[in-house]
């Protein structure tokens, strides 16, 4: 491994010249295939400790799908259903565990997850090469590669595709730095450990957090460390289902990730599982027509002289009606907040998604309203007494 890597450019292709280095030692990282650019190893470094953080806490393979310095999607190997297989598109191929967070990961924002990077705590297998193959990516880093493995990921993008080898016991420096504008910023790391006993402090009448919401809970909390703050993220099922990074408001994250989980969850209604799709249409495709389908803007893809282009008959409308019945069929959501709730209109809109378990730093004038908005709804909240903000 070298102490430098020269980039072709820095974020913008105006921004040269451009390069990684160590001050001391050299780089943790070998790039066995493609030239990764600034950005990419941004989401790589970023979405690396994710992953990491993730398999240390629950002892499950993990995976994440980053876009832009914050995550689209984050998750464990937790075995799917059926339905979930089939939404994910991996219905037909073998999973195996680190595979399957893969796929959750991927599969929880499609249209985000687009063009991402991609962090796997575990050794790359075949199962998961194959997988990243078929989806439309920038490139994956993880602590090694089966021979197999990466041979497919190789011969991806024509031969670009970039593969970063990560050195699994490297550990930074106790301080780091960050130039803005010319002045150099200096901080400890955020070596926060994120378990269980941060859920300890339970304001709410409602005190019992079951184990898998608790694991959520965590999943959320790890999730959020590393996404561009103000972020809120709801977590089901072992992986993050939205994620509102990057907001100004405090609301605006929670009704972001909301319309997220949202989205995830009616893409499992009946009419969205049974949309009859023409042959050969690209998954991107695909996706962009379900997105457009469950909105108010429908008659953008059912319109005569449009729907043929997707459909091989004309679909009925998935009504207002019918998508508040299915979302209220949702439950048991955990959601966590890099910051505190200053008002309890977090705590309304977390319940339209079915949330039940709630972890948040507390500390705000009006944690009273947010308590008593928590016992309206016989939600669970811990005080995790932390704050995760991530810039």
């Amino acid at each position: 491994m070298a102490n430098e890597l020269e980039l072709k450019y820095g974020c913008n292709p105006n921004q040269k010249p451009a390069r990684i280095f160590m001050k001391e030692g050299e780089l943790p990282i070998e790039v066995l295939n493609g030239r990764p650019g600034y950005i990419n190893l941004l989401d790589a470094f970023n979405s690396w400790q994710l992953v990491k953080e993730l398999k240390e806490a629950t002892g499950l393979p993990a995976a994440a799908s980053f876009k832009h310095v914050s995550p689209a999607g984050a998750a464990v190997a937790v075995e799917m259903s059926d339905t979930l297989k089939k939404i994910y598109f991996v219905d037909d191929v073998k999973l195996s565990p680190l595979a399957t967070a893969y796929a959750r990961a991927r599969g929880a924002d499609r249209m985000s997850s687009y063009g991402d990077f991609i962090a796997l705590s575990d050794t790359c297998d075949e199962e998961t090469a194959r997988i990243i193959n078929r989806e439309v990516s920038d490139g994956v880093i993880a602590p090694d590669y089966t021979p197999e493995a990466l041979e497919i990921l190789k011969n991806k993008r024509k031969g670009t595709y970039n593969v970063i080898k990560m050195n699994p016991a490297y550990r930074p420096a106790p301080i780091e730095h960050k130039d803005v504008f010319g002045v150099t910023f200096e901080q400890g790391r955020n070596e926060l450990k994120i378990d269980e006993s941060l859920l300890k402090e339970m304001p709410t009448a409602n005190k019992e957090i079951p184990a898998d919401a608790k694991r959520d809970l965590i999943i959320a909390l790890i999730t959020l460390k590393y996404t561009q703050s103000n972020s809120v993220c709801y977590a089901k099922d072992g992986q993050a289902i939205g994620i509102g990074a990057g907001q100004q408001s405090r609301i605006h994250c929670t009704r972001l990730a909301g319309n997220k989980a949202d989205i995830w969850y009616l893409r499992q209604h009946p009419k969205v599982m049974n949309l009859p799709w023409i042959e050969k249409i690209r998954r991107a495709d695909r996706d962009n027509t379900i997105d457009v389908y469950i909105s108010e803007d429908h008659e953008d893809v059912l319109a005569d002289g449009v729907w043929q282009q997707f459909f091989t008959e004309k679909p009925e409308v998935l009504t207002r009606e019918e998508k508040r019945a299915w979302l209220d069929t949702m439950t048991g959501v955990a959601l966590g907040s890099d910051a505190f709730f200053p008002f309890g209109d977090n705590i309304e809109r977390a319940h339209k998604s079915g949330v039940s378990y709630i972890a948040q730093p507390g500390g705000s004038v009006r944690d009273d309203h947010v308590i008593s908005t928590c016992d309206k709804y016989n939600m669970a909240m811990a005080f995790t007494g932390i704050r995760l903000f991530h810039h």
